[in-house]
């Protein structure tokens, strides 16, 4: 702890040397802010669904807390804290693509994030991206995408925070932001880190949750600068360190443990003209872990990942109504670990978007990307997405599109049981959104339909005795998903509530069965309130009962509540002290079978803001 501790003085003066540095007067951004530039341009006819800075501040610091209880996604988390998978519209983990500031972050290894290896208190913006999205993102993006930027602003004020937390199980919790923003220099530092015995109770039994506890440190540094008028220049930087034992289940024991290392970093250089943009980036991304199977001993498993990415963009504005861009995208990726050699992989993928708004009313945009990859061929894929406003207060969305998926560095080179012969899931996908607004009132209905064949499945062989992955399976998705969101304010008070309901079907069509772990009906309700310097939410989840291996999981309802006050100060510190009850109602409920997760719990946070 001592170390962490040093570790966030030393950042402070680092930042604070920062805002020392005399920039040019002459003023070439005011408020800008540079992010996710495909995202904002490129999704007109999709559901996209972006999460604010309170709402990530509400669900404590992993991604699995913020989006279970704010999207329509669903979780299989092996007890809390531990691997979390999602699954998006039916489909499974490695269809369901993590987006970091532009580039996809899926492993190479089994093609999925585990979502409590990301920091969402590091991240200015959270967008939920629904839809098939391979013609911008890659592989994976099928059911939809997440996607976690750092926005660099210029011409803010500089300022920090430091944020302590405390809660039950003896959790931990120390996190430091920074931000500063000239008309030259955007940057931002963040740093968190947590920790666990993470031993709660089982609820209906005198068992504790054994052999569950975690710690882990998150760094993240950005930083902006414009070179002249035409030209800025940006780094981006993300550490993750974690530790975590494999908790037991119900009714096998366990004493293993997982460490695990990500490290990411891009440079980007933009070129800003005025009927043309160029952006140039260069990225370096590193996944390792060890894997003991007994903690008390130094024998492990380990893996590592390396992939080298350049990704050059260009946009030609034709005029205000039309424009055309072309992706040209290069990455070398390599691994090795104890059950592969040293398999490496070249890919390099081409796209072209056209963007054309005809009218004021009507926008549509037309997307192809072809994949020339050296260790498999991988199909031609598209996408189309349009919006028209039918009214003032009525806009109709559509989108469709072919996506894929590529076979993991396990899926092909796992000793034993590796298939070299696999082919590229495919899948094409249909959305209809119709959104609504009246004032303060918001109501969006979409309708999507999914096909997907060669799903890739591991299955025992008889012959060899080993599992070995196959394309056999094909799946069907289909369903509907309402949002309805409505603030009002009215003096000192203000009221903000939200709900969101998905109801979705999956089906294994070779097996005729519904698909594991996707749940019919899932609905999320959340009701915030403000008055002066109080502050007061709550949260619902209703999760309906979920198809498993010979049997069903049932379905459950849990509740968040929080209150907070922030005490103003004359001086440029102000500081709030927040208090959060986590399963309000005590519970009882799995997102995977066998595997509880916590009780009741409390969660203090003390926040300065100086």
């Amino acid at each position: 702890m001592k170390t962490i501790l040093n570790l966030f003085i030393g950042l402070f003066f680092i930042s604070s040397m920062y805002a020392q540095v005399s920039l040019d007067s002459i003023q070439y951004l005011d408020e800008v802010i540079l992010s996710d530039v495909k995202l904002k341009r490129f999704a007109k006819g999709y559901k996209v669904r972006t999460l604010s800075d309170s709402i990530l501040s509400k669900n404590r610091t992993s991604l699995t807390d913020v989006l279970r209880f704010n999207s329509n996604i669903y979780f299989k988390e092996n007890g809390y804290g531990m691997v979390s998978s999602p699954s998006f519209r039916g489909t499974n983990a490695s269809q369901t693509a993590v987006i970091w500031n532009g580039i996809n972050i899926n492993s190479p290894l089994n093609g999925q994030l585990d979502f409590n290896t990301m920091v969402t208190s590091n991240f200015n913006s959270l967008t939920i991206r629904s839809g098939g999205g391979s013609v911008q993102y890659g592989s994976g993006a099928i059911g939809g995408s997440i996607h976690l930027s750092n926005d660099l602003k210029f011409g803010t004020p500089f300022g920090h925070q430091i944020q302590l937390g405390y809660g039950s199980f003896n959790s931990k919790a120390l996190q430091y932001k920074s931000t500063y923003g000239s008309q030259r220099l955007a940057l931002n530092l963040g740093v968190a880190y947590k920790d666990s015995d993470n031993d709660y109770k089982f609820l209906g039994s005198d068992r504790r949750n054994e052999n569950g506890a975690f710690d882990n440190l998150d760094i993240t540094m950005n930083l902006g600068y414009v070179l002249s008028k035409k030209h800025v220049l940006k780094l981006y930087h993300n550490s993750f360190n974690g530790s975590r034992e494999f908790s037991s289940t119900l009714v096998a024991p366990s004493n293993s443990k997982y460490e695990n290392q990500n490290y990411r970093t891009m440079v980007e250089w933009s070129h800003i003209n005025t009927n043309y943009t160029s952006s140039l980036k260069a990225v370096h991304l590193s996944e390792q872990f060890k894997y003991f199977e007994n903690k008390n001993n130094d024998n492990y498993s380990k893996g590592l990942a390396n992939t080298w990415i350049l990704k050059h963009l260009f946009k030609y504005d034709y005029n205000k109504r039309f424009s055309l861009s072309l992706i040209n995208d290069y990455s070398y990726i390599k691994a090795k670990g104890n059950s592969f050699a040293d398999p490496y992989r070249h890919a390099y993928a081409a796209t072209l978007i056209l963007d054309h708004r005809p009218t004021s009313k009507l926008q549509y945009t037309i997307n192809l990307r072809k994949d020339v990859i050296s260790d498999f061929s991988s199909p031609m894929v598209f996408s189309l997405d349009a919006n028209y406003q039918v009214l003032k207060w009525y806009t109709l969305k559509l989108n469709a599109s072919k996506n894929f998926r590529t076979p993991t560095f396990n899926d092909l080179y796992w000793n034993p049981g590796g298939n070299l012969e696999l082919k590229p899931e495919t899948s094409y996908q249909v959305d209809l959104g119709h959104q609504f607004s009246f004032k303060s009132f918001l109501w969006a209905l979409n309708t999507y339909y999914i096909e997907t064949s060669d799903l890739i499945q591991w299955r025992p062989n008889s012959t060899t005795g080993y599992w070995n992955p196959v394309n056999i399976a094909n799946a069907k998705h289909y369903g509907l998903e309402v949002e309805m969101s409505y603030g009002k304010r009215f003096g000192m008070h203000a009221f903000l509530t939200s709900l969101l309901y998905s109801y979705t079907k999956a089906r294994d069509e070779e097996k005729d069965e519904a698909i594991f772990y996707v749940p019919e009906h899932k609905a999320t309700a959340s009701l915030s309130y403000t008055y002066k310097s109080w502050s007061l939410y709550y949260q619902h989840l209703f999760n309906g009962e979920v198809a498993i291996i010979g049997d069903t999981l049932d379905g459950f309802d849990v509740g968040n509540m929080g209150v907070g006050y922030t005490f103003q100060t004359k001086k440029s510190l102000s500081y709030a002290l927040d208090v959060s009850v986590i399963n309000l109602y005590n519970t009882y409920y799995e997102n995977v079978a066998l595997r509880p997760m916590p009780n009741r719990t409390i969660n203090t946070k003390l926040t300065f803001k100086f």
